[in-house]
């Protein structure tokens, strides 16, 4: 590494840096009916925790997808930076707009994080935003155009929707309802789903760009292996990793919903997640 390499190296960084405190403003603005501050430190919310630690995480990714991208002239390494930068911070909190409207469109997300406090629906909000995080690190990767990135990120908002909807048909619960009364095991295993095909979606469209047929083809079939996987996997927590008790017991049929087992069940989506990634 040499000096240039350095030098160059602390000013994408502070540019990253001012991305994020972009980010920060932005989210300010679109939440003017609570202030975060007050919510974290005064009332000390720790469901608006969640949801704000993912949110930030989700933007580091995607400014990571960035700078993992072709070196070139630094100036325009910068330019990338910031130019792409301010466009993640934009479509990260569209995608937080369109899962209230769709995925969580049967109750309001910030009631369920400002008002009720309930930790489940900020750990979803910020497992949606580090999904998210996934699918924009994997768009603005590579040497494709603004317009590629924009598919990609649209293509990714659609499989998310279409992963909750088959999660919720091969669950004997409505994850909606348990969500809504404060099920934080069930929100770990919705969270884990999410990650999970937020990090297929990345595996899938990183990298430098060829041509729609060869990048669809990629992204359809490592899909459909996730998807085949999504009850492949509850049936080997169910069966393997957890013998003797049904995970759907333990979620939602006991006075005290086991967390322990949501998270194995979590853990189990998102290293199947990377176990596809690798292989394919």
């Amino acid at each position: 590494m040499t000096i240039d390499n350095v030098i160059t190296g602390v000013i994408l960084l502070v540019c990253s840096a001012v991305i994020l405190f972009v980010g920060k403003i932005i989210y300010d603005v679109l939440h003017r009916k609570f202030r975060l501050r007050e919510e974290l430190l005064k009332k000390d919310n720790f469901a608006l925790g969640y949801a704000v630690s993912g949110y930030y995480l989700g933007l580091i990714l995607a400014v990571g997808g960035i700078l993992t991208g072709p070196e070139g002239y630094w100036l325009d390494e910068v330019f990338d930076v910031v130019y792409f930068g301010l466009i993640s911070v934009v479509l990260l909190n569209l995608s937080a707009f369109l899962q209230d409207k769709i995925i969580f469109r049967t109750f309001s997300m910030q009631k369920e994080i400002i008002e009720d406090e309930n930790p489940g629906a900020g750990i979803i909000e910020g497992a949606h935003h580090i999904a998210n995080g996934l699918i924009l690190y994997g768009a603005m990767s590579g040497e494709g155009d603004l317009l590629t990135a924009l598919i990609f990120w649209a293509i990714g908002q659609v499989v998310l929707v279409i992963a909750g909807t088959i999660y919720n048909v091969i669950t004997p619960f409505d994850i909606h309802k348990e969500i809504e009364r404060d099920n934080v095991a069930v929100s770990v295993a919705v969270a884990g789903v999410l990650v999970a095909i937020g990090n297929i979606i990345r595996f899938a469209i990183e990298g430098s760009f060829e041509s729609w047929q060869a990048n669809l083809s990629e992204l359809g079939i490592t899909l459909v292996y996730g998807f085949i996987l999504l009850p492949v996997i509850r049936f080997f927590v169910d069966h393997l990793l957890l013998p003797g008790e049904k995970i759907t017991d333990e979620l939602v049929h006991q006075e005290r919903p086991n967390v322990g087992a949501a998270a194995i069940e979590a853990i189990a989506y998102v290293g199947a997640s990377f176990l596809i990634g690798w292989a394919a």
